[in-house]
């Protein structure tokens, strides 16, 4: 506190605490001196409520209120300036706006004329000023929205993680659609020319479009050149699809941004979540309010999704926001409360993994100035609004709201957590793929044997051993040119018999050929297959 009351007491004697001649705020003004007059040694009552870390009270020894925070940080100044004295009162309930006793608000009390000065950070909401006068802007804050940190990302996890929803459903109709495809295709072609290749019917076709999906080879071999560009554009498209794949893949499980289900007041809105916000205070008041933007969200109050809450503990609001509630309340009162929770949690010992309990989102609620706030047609106006704004100028109260925090920030979005490893919630889809094809294999059997009992009982199948021997036709070849020969015939014709011998300790067959030439075959090795 010294050290504050020394910055303090060098800015005032810099500026605007003592009197200067050139100043024109202290050129011979009748009615300013008046004022001046009025205020020196007057006693004022000045009106406060608890809102953290901006303006709070705590109780003196003999009972009365003392005020704490960077508004009374200003209101100190003040009081140097200008020799008064004062009391601090507080309304009956820690609101800042009421429809009920004026002695239940801060705003009640300021038009009740109970007290001389609202020293709080009040915001300036639609339609508030005709109610009271309103000071120099002394900031712009913006009202955020802190949950539960979810364990997962939004974007999702595991194998389904890499593609948006769009994209695995566009996937999906390739595959079902490209089958189709090639069959039509491929018959509109036989048709065109009969002399040629035939079309391949419709199983192929999914069975070659499945089988490349998962990277799987094909008995097929087409001979037309339009069968085999369009066979080249689906493994185009797979390799493609492949890639992209296992790279974003690779990405997500180790460089991936960390994401909200929640990150806009649009969000909130839309997703069914429930949210709170302190009671009779400046976001309950623009709800409620038809000329505020917001006013779309008394929708969701009407159905019990929005709710206003009593903040005279603001600690406690920690304990909806554990429950899954989505709390609103203004940016640095979050910081606070969550960098009061985090020095609790290290106090305890918790582990470092599990400090960071609570996020705020990104996106903004709502955007408001705040000020201080006196009665209509008040003297203290002109008075205090000049050092107010030589005050604000100076940047002692941005410096005095942020001064118990620390520099970094406090739980980003982002932990940069670098020991990242890999969850079941990350292999989930695994283990669904593989008891979908284990189903699938029963389901298949059951069909089987069901065919086989009830469609085609016993009695009408012919017992294996009474059977006849159909007799074997055999088919000619068939020369296709467009495929390897087979691996015996690359050597020749052989004639005679051929013998066995022992070469350098290893056993060989020794074949002639018709030119004369004598080949060697390896025996009892894996090369030797090749020649059988």
């Amino acid at each position: 506190m010294a050290g504050l009351e020394l910055i303090l007491s060098t800015v005032c004697n810099a500026t605007f605490c003592g009197t200067i001649d050139d100043n024109p705020l202290h050129d011979v003004k009748p009615e300013r001196h008046q004022l001046e007059n009025f205020v020196n040694g007057s006693h004022l009552r000045i009106g406060t409520i608890n809102y953290y870390p901006d303006s709070w009270v705590e109780r003196a020894e003999n009972g009365s209120y003392i005020g704490r925070g960077a508004a009374f940080d200003l209101v100190h100044i003040l009081q140097k300036k200008f020799n008064f004295t004062y009391e601090v009162v507080v309304p009956e309930e820690n609101f800042l706006y009421s429809d009920g006793r004026a002695m239940e608000s801060l705003i009640g009390l300021l038009r009740s004329k109970r007290i001389d000065l609202a020293a709080a950070f009040i915001p300036i909401m639609k339609n508030s000023d005709q109610f009271v006068t309103f000071s120099t802007v002394i900031d712009e804050s913006n009202w955020m929205m802190m949950l539960r940190r979810p364990k997962e990302s939004a974007a999702g996890s595991g194998l389904l993680a890499p593609f948006d929803e769009n994209v695995w459903i566009l996937t999906l109709a390739a595959v079902i659609i490209y089958g189709p495809c090639l069959t039509m295709l491929t018959k509109l072609r036989s048709k065109l020319m009969p002399e040629e290749e035939d079309y391949i019917r419709l199983p192929h076709s999914f069975l070659f479009v499945y089988g490349a999906f998962i990277k799987q080879g094909t008995s097929l071999s087409p001979s037309a050149n339009t069968t085999r560009v369009l066979f080249a554009t689906w493994w185009l498209f797979i390799i493609l699809l492949s890639a992209f794949y296992t790279a974003n893949l690779t990405a997500f499980l180790t460089l991936s941004k960390f994401t909200l289900d929640i990150e806009t007041v649009q969000d909130l809105y839309k997703k069914n979540y429930r949210w709170i916000a302190t009671e009779a205070g400046p976001v309950e008041y623009a709800v409620k309010n038809p000329d505020e933007e917001i006013h779309y969200l008394l929708k969701t109050v009407a159905t019990g999704r929005g709710s206003f809450v009593s903040d005279r503990d603001s600690s406690s609001l920690l304990t909806y926001v554990s429950e899954g509630a989505v709390l609103v309340h203004p940016s640095v009162s979050l910081q606070y409360l969550m960098y009061n929770d985090y020095l609790q949690k290290t106090r305890l010992g918790v582990p470092e993994a599990e400090k960071c309990t609570y996020v705020v989102a990104p996106g903004v609620f709502m955007t408001k100035r705040r000020a201080f706030a006196y009665q209509h047609k008040s003297k203290l106006k002109s008075l205090f609004n000049p050092v107010i704004k030589r005050v604000i100028h100076s940047g002692i109260l941005s410096h005095l709201s942020l001064r118990n925090l620390p520099d970094t920030k406090i739980c980003p979005l982002d932990l940069q957590s670098k020991d990242r490893q890999l969850r079941n919630t990350d292999l989930l889809m695994t283990y669904y793929i593989m008891l979908t094809g284990l189903a699938a294999a029963v389901a298949v059997f059951i069909a089987e044997i069901s065919l086989k009992r009830y469609i085609h009982p016993k009695s009408d199948v012919i017992h294996p051993r009474f059977r006849q021997k159909r007799p074997r036709t055999i088919e000619p070849a068939i020369f296709d040119d467009t495929r390897p020969p087979p691996y015996q015939t690359l050597f020749g014709k052989t004639k005679g018999q051929t013998k066995k011998k022992f070469i350098n300790g290893r056993e060989y067959w020794v074949i002639k050929k018709e030119n004369g030439e004598t080949r060697l075959i390896p025996m009892r090795t894996p090369s030797a297959l090749l020649y059988q």
